[in-house]
């Protein structure tokens, strides 16, 4: 299997080139942006009044108006979270948001391996045994949770979906149902978060709250875009232009200092400077350590980081998810190797798919698993862990061209007692089977996929913005790029050139420090994770980056693949 990638450059059109340039903005992000699909400046402008309005998502006045009812009547509300950043993050929003409001509300996040995902009935009974709620609101998940809303309305309570994953073709039998992707919903930005609807629902429940003169002084909710940047970037949905604002605008407040007292604490156990916060601090620093929580241990303790104001607290939380964090590196350490080895053993070349099961697996990290191994080989990749009763629980991830929760609804069509349940995105979903049934699922999955998936579709391809001009390659440009939002579906800059190898050491013991360069013009450079002895003349896929050495910053190219040159 080849896994060697075939390198594209983004089309950038002169027109929309030329007409972002004559809007002032500096040629190598016109150019940058053209090639995204921006063809105007307003959809680079970034201030809140540039949001997407919140009328035109289907149901959010109606579910304002039954919160303020809630409130008004001091209704106890609970708040269902699930247990990734996404969901802790909404969950913090929610809590933050309703209590600024006066509400009485708690929250309750489902053990995934107790309870698994979503409000089910089991959720619904042991939140009536342990907080009696009148009123449950759903984040992050619900739009599929037909059986959890029919045992919540069998026991009295009333259910408030927010949610943001694709509905099935029944939708629960719910209060209310908020989620910009069900049916007959016109809102413009299909791809918010868990957190974003939720953080919409609140702009709502505020507005209802202030015609109804409930207001002395008015809660300001945009102190929450922080944790709402977190949990967009986290859950890697699309930045179109709409989460590009609400990144945008949460990174200004960071950058300022203007965050809840557990960002400040993650950004400090994570070795961050949050002056500097960007995108990847967000989702390879502050949610991992986040995620940690849900994957090993009780994500209650991420939403208790995020929703104090207890610094001392945080602080202690922080180093807690800190701790749990470099435990599941170790867990997932030794899971990508047994996983490589078993992919190593099916020595395929035609298979469209890889579904990778070990006893030994924890249940927390198959997705991190399913995720590396699809990078690794360029493959639909579902992970599975043993759960209770003879069940195994997979978690899966998916390649362009390859929409994975439409593809397990055709397997469920195809087989009807072969899933016991499954949801998702296009891009990752999980599922659940019996053991016995492995095999069987692994070749169901295979078929679906071959009758889905182009040779062109398994060629792993790496986009690139072509070649970086030299007049280009400056600490003002690194500067200016880094300064954008960047992310899932509007990918940060990599550039494509030839260069002349004429230094290499390793450092840090994983680290390739190299000196490259371009005629007249020389580089230092870093290939991090790997230590390759590189011959004379590469060409290199490579990001523009800062090396910022004792007060002296300098360019440094960031090398994420390299192949022998012409020459």
């Amino acid at each position: 299997m080849s896994t060697t990638p075939l390198i594209v450059v983004r089309s950038a059109p002169q027109e929309a080139v030329e007409r972002l340039i004559r809007d002032n903005v500096p040629p190598l992000l016109a150019r940058l942006y053209a090639a995204r699909g921006i063809t105007a400046p307003e959809q680079l402008e970034r201030g809140l009044a540039r949001l997407a309005a919140p009328e035109r998502m289907l149901n959010l006045a109606q579910m304002a108006r039954l919160l303020a009812e809630a409130i008004s009547h001091q209704k106890r509300l609970l708040i269902i979270a699930d247990y990734d950043a996404d969901g802790a993050t909404a969950c913090a929003v929610g809590l933050r948001a309703l209590r600024a409001f006066g509400a009485q509300v708690d929250y309750l996040v489902p053990d995934r391996f107790t309870f698994g995902y979503g409000l089910t009935p089991e959720i619904v009974r042991h939140a009536v045994d342990t907080k009696r709620p009148e009123v449950l609101i759903t984040v992050d998940n619900g739009i599929a949770s037909i059986d959890g809303v029919a045992e919540a309305n069998r026991l009295g309570l009333k259910v408030l979906v927010t949610d943001h994953h694709l509905p099935g073709a029944c939708l629960p039998d719910a209060w209310c149902i908020v989620n910009p992707n069900q049916p007959g919903c016109d809102f413009p930005s299909k791809h918010l978060a868990g957190v974003g609807v939720m953080f919409y629902l609140m702009l709502a429940l505020r507005a209802e709250l202030r015609q109804r003169g409930a207001f002395g002084q008015e809660p300001n909710l945009a102190e929450l875009l922080p944790l709402v940047a977190l949990g967009t970037v986290a859950d890697v949905v699309k930045l179109d232009d709409n989460n590009r604002i609400l990144v945008y605008q949460g990174l200004q407040r960071i950058r300022s200092g203007r965050m809840q007292p557990g960002l400040a604490a993650l950004f400090h156990v994570a070795g961050r400077d949050p002056r500097r916060a960007g995108v990847y601090d967000l989702g390879f620093a502050l949610a991992p350590r986040l995620n940690a929580a849900g994957r090993l241990a009780d994500m209650s303790l991420g939403i208790e980081c995020l929703s104090t104001d207890d610094a001392q607290r945080t602080v202690a939380i922080a180093g807690e998810l800190d701790a749990l964090n470099r435990e599941r590196r170790l867990l997932e350490a030794g899971m990508q190797e047994a996983a490589l080895a078993a992919v190593e053993r099916i020595r395929f070349t035609e298979t469209c798919t890889l579904s990778l099961f070990d006893p030994a697996w924890h249940q927390g990290v198959v997705g991190i698993v399913a995720s590396r191994i699809k990078e690794r080989f360029h493959r639909p990749t579902i992970a599975f862990a043993r759960g209770a009763d003879g069940e195994i629980r997979g978690s899966g991830r998916s390649i362009a061209g390859l929409h994975l929760r439409d593809l397990l609804d055709l397997i469920a069509k195809r087989h009807p007692d072969l899933l016991l349940k499954f949801g998702g995105h296009a891009a990752a979903a999980g599922l659940t089977l019996r053991e016995r049934d492995f095999a069987r699922f692994s070749a169901a999955f295979e078929d679906a996929a071959q009758s889905a998936l182009t040779p062109e579709d398994l060629q792993r391809q790496l986009e690139t913005d072509g070649s970086l001009d030299i007049a280009d390659a400056t600490v003002d440009s690194a500067l200016l790029v880094r300064d954008q939002v960047w992310g899932h579906g509007f990918s940060e800059p990599r550039f494509y050139d030839r260069f002349e190898v004429r230094g290499q050491r390793i450092v840090g013991e994983r680290h390739l420090k190299l000196r490259l360069a371009r005629g007249e013009r020389a580089f230092d450079a870093m290939l991090f994770g790997s230590t390759p002895t590189l011959p004379s003349r590469i060409e290199a896929v490579y990001r523009l980056d800062i090396n910022d050495y004792n007060g002296t910053r300098t360019v440094q190219l960031s090398v994420e693949h390299w192949q022998v040159g012409a020459g």
